[in-house]
């Protein structure tokens, strides 16, 4: 599962690129270019995924086929606490450290993107959780 959030970009007057997120009506940004415009929404949706994980019981799903958007990925350590978030659904913390053999402060710092597990901590993560790691390059 990947997790991506789609975006419209259009290009402004000045010749610059606004980029609005659909499902984040409070999350947008701009650049003088489009790859500049690309760049900063990674940014910025991650910078916004990561609040609305530190603030709110429930992350907002991305819409699937919107007609003439772009889809945003967050960066790596935002989109893995998110997939492990999602993965982990009702199963507690308490739960998951058990699995895990750790804490609950160890288990509970997996879903925080501002931290960086390990590929072994995410891939043991995935197995108590009933999933399977996978990893890929995309294009930039």
């Amino acid at each position: 599962m990947q997790i991506a959030y789609p975006a419209l970009i259009e290009q402004q007057i000045d010749g610059s690129f606004l980029v609005q997120f659909v499902d984040l009506p409070d999350t947008f940004t701009e650049g003088g270019s489009m790859d500049e415009a690309l760049f900063n929404a990674v940014e910025v949706l991650s910078a916004m995924l990561g609040w609305h994980a530190d603030n709110s019981p429930a992350l907002p799903v991305p819409s699937l086929n919107v007609m003439d958007a772009h889809y945003i990925t967050p960066d790596a350590k935002t989109q893995a606490a998110l997939l492990l978030r999602l993965a982990r659904g009702e199963r507690s913390f308490a739960d998951l450290a058990r699995a895990l053999e750790t804490s609950w402060p160890v288990a509970k710092r997996l879903e925080d993107p501002k931290h960086w597990p390990s590929l072994r901590t995410l891939d043991r993560a995935a197995a108590a959780l009933g999933k399977r790691l996978v990893l890929s390059f995309d294009p930039a």
